[in-house]
C-alpha cells in the first residue's frame, strides 16, 4: 500500500497515542486499598489484647468532640501562618499557636498538590493516584471509605459551603450545601463572600454536628499574580477574621459537662513561587495544621510545629469522633491529640490504627510478614495484651506505668513503619497493559525509521506492505500465539488488567494490528537489505551527504533524548534546548559567513559573477534535484525578499549576517523573562517587574498597535502594490494571524513580548536564512523544532504541573465551561511549538522554489522528531518505575510527553490535510 509521507506521519501518530495510552493506563497505579469492598463498621473492630484467658473488652473509647469545624483555605502555605508574616496577617491565628488551646503542625501534602487528589487524602487517608490530576477538571463520586461517608452513617450531620468539587465528590452526604465554582480564577471575593455569608446564621443553629468551609479566593490569587502579591495580605487578614468569628462562637456555645469543640484549620495544598500548584517543591507540599480546642493544654509560647503527613488527619478525626477509621487509609494518629485521656484509651486508639493499617498491609503486600512494621505491631499487640492484664487485675504499682509508656513507643513505631511501607508502594503496576503500549510504540518507531528512505525521497510516498502482511502464515501464526498468551495471562493474573478488561473485539484488533506491523516490518527490513551479497550502489540507492548543520541537529536531537535519562536534565531541561538553540544560532550563522565571503571570493577567483551564488543551493545536503515551478512574469526568484521595501542587495547581506546574533540576543532576553525549572525559579525575574498594573497596561498597548499597525501596511501594499498571490497561501497565512492573535489574548501581559521576539525572529530566518541559504524541508523543519521547544519555556513552562496556567482557561467566559476552558489552557500551555509549527506549514506551501513534497517531508519529519522521545522516556521509566524521584520528577514529564504527542498529531493531521492539495495548487 503506497501512501503520502504526510499521511503515513499521521497514521504512525494516531497508533503511537493510542500504545501510549495504553502505557499510561498502566503506568499510574491504582492506588492502595483493601479487598473487601464493604465500609469499616463498629461492629468489626477488634477488641483490645489480652493475654490469658480472661474475658476481652472489647468497648470502643468514646469521642473526644462534640461538634467539628473545617476551615480549609485553598493553597494556604505554611509560611503564611508559621513564617515571619504570619504575626501580620494573621495576627489572632498566629496568638493561638503561640498561646492558645492548640496544636500545630506541619502537615505534608503527596505530589500531585491539586485540590481534588487533596481532598481525598484528608478525607479517606489514602494516597490518591497520579492521575486524578487529570480527573481534577471534573471529579466524579467518591465511593471509597471516607471520613463523611462515617460521619453520615453514624448520624451526624454535615454542613458544607465553599469549593463544589465537594459536592461533586460527596453527593447526598450534606444536610445543606451551597457551592462555588472552583476554577473560574479571576474571582477571588465573591467566591469567598458566598461562604461567609453563611457563617452567622449557621454558628447559631444546633442542627448540625460538623461544618466544612472550603475558601478559595487566596488560590485565585496566586493563580492571578503570585504568592507575594499585594492582594494576599488583605486575603489572610479576612481568613484571620473568619478563623476569630468561628472560634468565638464555639467557644460561646460550650457547656460545662459535655464534650469540647475542635476547630480544624488546614490547607489543601501549597503555593509554588509563581503562584501555581501541582509539583513537590516545599512551598507546594507544606501546608499548615492547626487544631483548636478547649480540650488541649494552653501554649506558653511559639513552638516549632511538628511535621506530619496529611493522610494522618483522617484517622485522627474519625477516632476522635467514636468512627472507624476508613478501610483504605495509610495515615497514622496524630498523637499529641489524644494525650489528654487516660492511658488504656490512648493504647486502645493506637492499636485500632495499627490493626487497620496492617490488615491494610495484609491485602496489599504477599510477603507482608516480612515488613519491618507488621513485625513490630505483633511485638506491641502482644505487650499490650500483657498491660492489660496486669490493669484488669487491679496492678496500680509504677511498673505498670512504665510498661504502658513502653508499648505507647512500639506502637508509635509500628504506625510509622506501616504507614511508610503503605505509602512508599502507592499503588500497583498493570506491567501487562504497559508492556503491550511499549511494543506499539517501539513497532510504530521502527516502521518510522525503516520508510526513512522513502519518506524523504523525491516522491515522499511510503509503500507499506500491509497487504503482504496481512496475507502471510505468520500474520495468522503470531495472532493465535498472542491471543492465546492474552487468554493464559487474564486467566492466571492476581490482580485486575485492564488491558484484559477491554472487549475482546477491541483486543482482538490490537493484536492483528500489532502483529501486521511486525510482519510488515520485516518486509520493509528485508527490503533495505542488498539482494545476495551484492552492495547496494548510488545507482540503487542513493546515498546521503551529511552537511556540518545535519550532524549538529542529528547530535543535538540525540544528545538531548539521551539527556532525559537524569532526574535533573528532566527538571531542567529548558537549559539544554537554551544551549542547542544558541549552539544552532552560531552554525548558522557561519553558513551566512560562508555564503557572503568565502564562496563569494571562491567563485570569484573561478570567473563566476560575485552574486552567482544566489542561483544554487551551497550546503551539501540541500542540493535537490527537483524541477522549478513556472514564474509569473516579472517575479524573478533570485531577487531581493526585501526589495519591494527599498533595501539594497548589500543592505540584505548584513541584515542576514544580523540575523544570527539579533536571535541570540533575543534569545537571552527572553530566558530572563521567565525563571522556570526547579533550582533557579525562585531567583528574580523580568517577569516580576513587568507584572506591576500600569507597565502591564503600556505592554498591551504597545502590543496592539503593533498590529494595528502590521495590518494597515499589508493593506496598503495590498491596494498599491499589484501581485498576484495563491488563494492557499493566502489562506494560511490568514489562520496563522488568527493563531497569533489568539495567543496575544491569552498570553500574560509580561509574556508578550515572547510573542513578540517569536514573530520577530520568524521573520528573519525565514527571509535571510532559510530563503537565501536554501535549506532544504528537513532542516527547515528541525529548526522549527527545536525553535518550537525552545520558546516552550521561554513563556514559563517546565516539566512541573505547577507551570501550567488554568487561569487562562476563564478568558472571555463569564462561568467554568470544561471543554473551552481546556481548549484555552492547551493552546496557552503549547502556544511556542504550535506557533512555530503553523508558520513551518505557512512557510513550506509559500515558497516558490520549494519542492512539492516539502510538506510531506515536513510532517514526517514532525512525527520522527516526536516519536523518538516519546518512546525512549516510556521505555526509561518503566525501567525506572521505582526510582526515589518517579512520582515527583519522572511523571508529570511523561504526562508531559503524552500531551506533546497529542499536539503533534494534531499539528501533522493539518499538514496531511494541507499536503492533499490539487497538484494545480502547489505551482
Amino acid at each position: 500500500m503506497r501512501v503520502s509521507s504526510s499521511v503515513f506521519a499521521s497514521f504512525c501518530l494516531i497508533f503511537e497515542l493510542f500504545g501510549l495510552a495504553l502505557f499510561l493506563r498502566g503506568f499510574f497505579p491504582v492506588p492502595v486499598k483493601s479487598s473487601f469492598s464493604s465500609k469499616s463498621k463498629l461492629s468489626d473492630l477488634p477488641a483490645e489484647p489480652l493475654a490469658g484467658n480472661g474475658p476481652n473488652a472489647s468497648k470502643v473509647p468514646p469521642p473526644l468532640f462534640k461538634r467539628v469545624v473545617i476551615v480549609l483555605i485553598d493553597a494556604l502555605r505554611e509560611d503564611f501562618v508559621f513564617g515571619p508574616n504570619g504575626a501580620k496577617y494573621m495576627p489572632y491565628t498566629r496568638h493561638l499557636v503561640e498561646r492558645g488551646s492548640t496544636h500545630s503542625f506541619v502537615a505534608k501534602a503527596r505530589a500531585p498538590t491539586v485540590t481534588m487528589p487533596r481532598i481525598k487524602a484528608l478525607t479517606t487517608g489514602s494516597i490518591p493516584g497520579f492521575i486524578d490530576v487529570v480527573m481534577n477538571l471534573n471529579s466524579p463520586a467518591l465511593y471509597e471509605d471516607n471520613l463523611l461517608w462515617q460521619a453520615k452513617t453514624a448520624g451526624k450531620r454535615i454542613i458544607f459551603y465553599g469549593d463544589d468539587t465537594w459536592v461533586r465528590l460527596f453527593p447526598k452526604h450534606f444536610l445543606e450545601y451551597d457551592g462555588t465554582t472552583s476554577f473560574f480564577v479571576s474571582d477571588y471575593t465573591e467566591v469567598d463572600n458566598n461562604v461567609t455569608r453563611h457563617l452567622d446564621s449557621t454558628l447559631k443553629r444546633d442542627d448540625w454536628d460538623m461544618l466544612i468551609l472550603h475558601y478559595l479566593g487566596l488560590d485565585h490569587i496566586g493563580h492571578i499574580s503570585g504568592p507575594h502579591s499585594s492582594l494576599v495580605g488583605p486575603k489572610l487578614l479576612e481568613m484571620d477574621d473568619v478563623l476569630k468569628k468561628i472560634h468565638a462562637a464555639l467557644i460561646s456555645r460550650e457547656t460545662e459537662g459535655s464534650l469540647p469543640n475542635l476547630l480544624v484549620l488546614c490547607g489543601d495544598h501549597g503555593m509554588s513561587e509563581t503562584g501555581s500548584h501541582g509539583g513537590s517543591s516545599d512551598p507546594e507540599i507544606n501546608t499548615p495544621l492547626v487544631l483548636i480546642s478547649p480540650a488541649f493544654k494552653r501554649k506558653v509560647g511559639m513552638e516549632k510545629p511538628s511535621v506530619v503527613e496529611q493522610v494522618d488527619l483522617a484517622p485522627t478525626l474519625l477516632l476522635s469522633l467514636g468512627l472507624p477509621i476508613s478501610q483504605n487509609s495509610v495515615g497514622r494518629l496524630i498523637a499529641p491529640v489524644f494525650e489528654g485521656t487516660p492511658l488504656r484509651e490512648q493504647l486502645r486508639y493506637l492499636h485500632l490504627n495499627g490493626h487497620q493499617l496492617s490488615c491494610l498491609l495484609r491485602d496489599s503486600t504477599v510477603e507482608y510478614q516480612k515488613e519491618e512494621g507488621y513485625e513490630l505491631f505483633r511485638v506491641a499487640e502482644k505487650s499490650h495484651g500483657s498491660w492489660m492484664k496486669l490493669y484488669l487485675e487491679g496492678n496500680t504499682s509504677e511498673v505498670l506505668g512504665n510498661m504502658g509508656r513502653k508499648v505507647l513507643r512500639q506502637y508509635l513505631e509500628a504506625l510509622r513503619a506501616m504507614s511508610a511501607a503503605l505509602s512508599r508502594q502507592m499503588g500497583k503496576y498493570d506491567m501487562y497493559s504497559m508492556v503491550v503500549g511499549t511494543i506499539l510504540l517501539m513497532q510504530t518507531l521502527l516502521l518510522l525509521l525503516l520508510a526513512m528512505p522513502e519518506a524523504l525521497s523525491g516522491c515522499a510516498v511510503v509503500d507499506v506492505p500491509v497487504g503482504t502482511a496481512l496475507g502471510s502464515l505468520p500474520f495468522y501464526l503470531l495472532c493465535l500465539l498472542c491471543g492465546a498468551l492474552h487468554v493464559a495471562l487474564c486467566t492466571s493474573a492476581g490482580s485486575s488488567c485492564y488491558f484484559c478488561a477491554l472487549p475482546w473485539a477491541l483486543v482482538f484488533a490490537v493484536i492483528a494490528c500489532s502483529a501486521a506491523l511486525l510482519c510488515a516490518l520485516v518486509a520493509m527490513a528485508a527490503r533495505r537489505l542488498p539482494p545476495g551479497s551484492k552492495s547496494p550502489t548510488k545507482s540503487s540507492s542513493p546515498g546521503w551527504e551529511l552537511s556540518e548543520l545535519d550532524v549538529l541537529l542529528l547530535a543535538g536531537t540525540v544528545g538531548h533524548t539521551l539527556s532525559l535519562g537524569a532526574s535533573s536534565f528532566v527538571e531542567e531541561e529548558h537549559q539544554s534546548w537554551y544551549f542547542l538553540l544558541n549552539t544552532l544560532c552560531l552554525a548558522v550563522f557561519q553558513d551566512v559567513c560562508r555564503k557572503y565571503f568565502r564562496e563569494r571570493r571562491r567563485r570569484a577567483s573561478q570567473g563566476g559573477g560575485p552574486d552567482s551564488e544566489d542561483d544554487e543551493p551551497l550546503l551539501p545536503s540541500c542540493k535537490e534535484n527537483r524541477p522549478l515551478p513556472s514564474i509569473a512574469p516579472g517575479d524573478d526568484p533570485d531577487s531581493s525578499p526585501l526589495a519591494h521595501l527599498g533595501v539594497s542587495r548589500g543592505s540584505e547581506k548584513w541584515l542576514a549576517l544580523a540575523t544570527p546574533p539579533l536571535t541570540l540576543a533575543c534569545c537571552r532576553l527572553l530566558r530572563s523573562l521567565n525563571q522556570t525549572g526547579v533550582q533557579w525559579a525562585h531567583l528574580p525575574d523580568l517577569s516580576h517587574w513587568l507584572n506591576r498594573g500600569t507597565v502591564e497596561a503600556r505592554f498591551v498597548y504597545v502590543f496592539v498597535l503593533g498590529i494595528l499597525f502590521t495590518g494597515a501596511k499589508d493593506l496598503l501594499r495590498s491596494q498599491l502594490v499589484s501581485a498576484e498571490a495563491r488563494l492557499r497561501s493566502r489562506g494560511l497565512w490568514e489562520v496563522y494571524s488568527g493563531v497569533v492573535l489568539l495567543v496575544a489574548l491569552l498570553l500574560r501581559a509580561h509574556n508578550l513580548p515572547t510573542l513578540a521576539a517569536c514573530l520577530l525572529v520568524q521573520s528573519l530566518m525565514a527571509q535571510f536564512i532559510w530563503k537565501r541559504l536554501h535549506y532544504d524541508a528537513a532542516q527547515t523543519t528541525i529548526m522549527h523544532y527545536w525553535f518550537g521547544q525552545a520558546f516552550f519555556y521561554f513563556q514559563g513552562n517546565s516539566n512541573n504541573i505547577a507551570t501550567v496556567d488554568i487561569s487562562v482557561g476563564f478568558v472571555g467566559l463569564e462561568s467554568y465551561v470544561e471543554a473551552p476552558a481546556i481548549f484555552l489552557t492547551a493552546l496557552s500551555t503549547y502556544a511556542g511549538p504550535l506557533l512555530w509549527a503553523c508558520h513551518l506549514v505557512c512557510y513550506l506551501s509559500s515558497e516558490r522554489d520549494r519542492s512539492s513534497v516539502a510538506l510531506g517531508h515536513g510532517c514526517y519529519c514532525f512525527a520522527l522528531l516526536r516519536s523518538v522521545p516519546a518512546v525512549f522516556y516510556v521505555l526509561l521509566v518503566t525501567v525506572l518505575r521505582y526510582h526515589l524521584f518517579i512520582w515527583s520528577v519522572f511523571s508529570p514529564k511523561l504526562l508531559y510527553e503524552a500531551m506533546h504527542t497529542l499536539v503533534t498529531a494534531l499539528i501533522c493531521i493539518f499538514f496531511t490535510f494541507m499536503d492533499q492539495s490539487p497538484p494545480s495548487s502547489r505551482a
